[in-house]
């Protein structure tokens, strides 16, 4: 069992460790080491994101939950299906890049099913239009899952389902968000889908960058696929 050192400094030094993993194998890498801590160190930085998500859905899904099929992409140790529980929500397909993460995942009894992938790099190996509700929560962001990968999420996607997104809104992510806020827009002028709720959070987490202090913002992009 790992020593817990889990005060906010060595939080921090972890997460700024991991910029510095530039390819696809040194970021598995990074994930795979930080799993065991992962949900304590979190803990420590308040993050919010996952509850935030959750009642985002629950607050526009009129299906049955309990036979809603969820897919949690990026899914990490299940932090996102825990809340979405909470809600009713009980059917959740996982997929993550981090085998370790995955065997955590497994360990919540919650999925019925756990798939490793890199999203971005490669399809999302799931049947497309399959999902009443497909949440990706904590990987949009610089340095992780490119803003391409936005499309493969609504495909994945019921019509009438919807697809739940989150993204920091801190000076290091500014024009990551931009970026995917176009994106965004464009697949809802193209008819893809249509903004269902954006929610602002000031305390989404507490910051870890050198340059900020106190607490990050944070936004949820609820869409509805048609």
């Amino acid at each position: 069992m790992a020593a817990v050192t889990n005060t906010y400094e060595s939080v921090k030094a972890t997460i700024l460790s991991a910029h510095e993993s530039t390819t696809s194998a040194e970021k598995i890498n990074f994930y795979n080491s930080w799993a065991e801590n992962y949900d304590q160190d979190v803990a420590v930085l308040d993050y919010s994101a996952p509850s935030h998500a959750a009642n985002s859905v629950a607050s526009h899904f009129r299906g049955d939950r309990g036979a809603a099929v969820v897919l949690d992409v990026a899914c990490g140790t299940g932090l996102v299906a825990k809340q979405m529980r909470r809600h009713g929500f009980g059917h959740f397909v996982g997929i993550d890049g981090s085998e370790a993460m995955l065997e955590l995942a497994k360990e919540t009894g919650l999925y019925q099913n756990l798939k490793q992938s890199m999203l971005g790099e490669e399809p999302l190996p799931v049947q497309w239009g399959l999902f009443d509700v497909v949440v990706i929560v904590g990987a949009l962001s610089d340095g992780q899952v490119p803003v391409c990968a936005v499309r493969q999420l609504c495909k994945s996607t019921k019509p009438g389902g919807y697809v739940c997104m989150t993204t920091r809104s801190n000076r290091d992510n500014v024009e990551y968000k931009a970026a995917l806020e176009h994106e965004l827009k464009q697949m809802e002028d193209e008819g893809l889908w249509c903004c269902a709720e954006v929610t602002e959070v000031e305390d989404w987490e507490r910051a870890v960058s050198e340059q900020e202090e106190g607490y990050i913002t944070g936004v949820v992009y609820l869409y509805k696929k048609l």
